[in-house]
């Protein structure tokens, strides 16, 4: 490998790990919350790099990841070092396996699936949660400075560039979209993001009767 090769293979894997290696607040806030239950395992859909699934994983939790990225799946590997299951596919094309698990886990990816994706999603990780369960999604709220950008596609979804579509939350859209899957709490969660700004997310907090 030449100089040249390496300086642009170490942009690339920076580039691939924007957020860093640090979880976010969700799931901090997430592994807070299993560890209080007692939980043992965890399924993370849109695991990406691993950096959310790392926070479980340094706790005792076994994770098993869904991930569409092969990149992302390769950085997961190699930069943090996770030798867990992640099965390489879409969560629209869930389920992956026929386990049930203690809880499910999932940050920044649900609002980017249309209304028909997002209940498929819901339901396809609720299925794979045991009875007494727990899931947590993080949505990003119309509190965002990037609602209503774009080309509108929908009430509340918007293109907010090319390839980019969003659908934005208020504590309504998520009582109506979380409700029939065990919603007990919703919490407001900041993330950090890009120029010293934060970003508002909803966290839907579900529980399996």
């Amino acid at each position: 490998m030449n100089a040249m090769t390496e300086t642009w293979e170490e942009a690339f894997r920076e580039k691939q790990m924007m957020w860093g290696k640090d979880p976010a607040n969700s799931a901090v806030f997430a592994k807070a919350y299993f560890l209080e239950h007692g939980v043992k395992d965890v399924l993370v859909p849109g695991m990406g790099y691993g950096r959310n699934a790392k926070a479980f994983i340094d706790e005792g939790m076994a994770v098993t990841g869904i991930e569409i990225s092969e990149t992302a799946i390769g950085l997961a590997r190699s930069e943090l070092g996770l030798d867990v299951v992640i099965h390489r596919g879409s969560v629209t094309d869930m389920p992956f396996d026929d386990r049930t698990y203690d809880a499910v886990f999932c940050h920044g990816l649900i609002y980017l699936l249309d209304a028909a994706q997002r209940n498929k999603m819901l339901r396809d990780c609720f299925n794979q949660l045991r009875p007494g369960g727990h899931m947590i999604f993080s949505v990003i709220t119309k509190e965002a400075p990037m609602y209503g950008r774009g080309s509108r596609l929908g009430d509340d979804w918007y293109e907010i560039m090319p390839g980019i579509k969003m659908y934005f939350y208020d504590e309504e859209a998520v009582r109506r979209e979380f409700v029939a899957f065990g919603l007990i709490e919703i919490a407001r969660i900041d993330e950090p993001a890009h120029g010293g700004v934060s970003l508002p997310f909803k966290v839907a907090i579900c529980k399996k009767a």
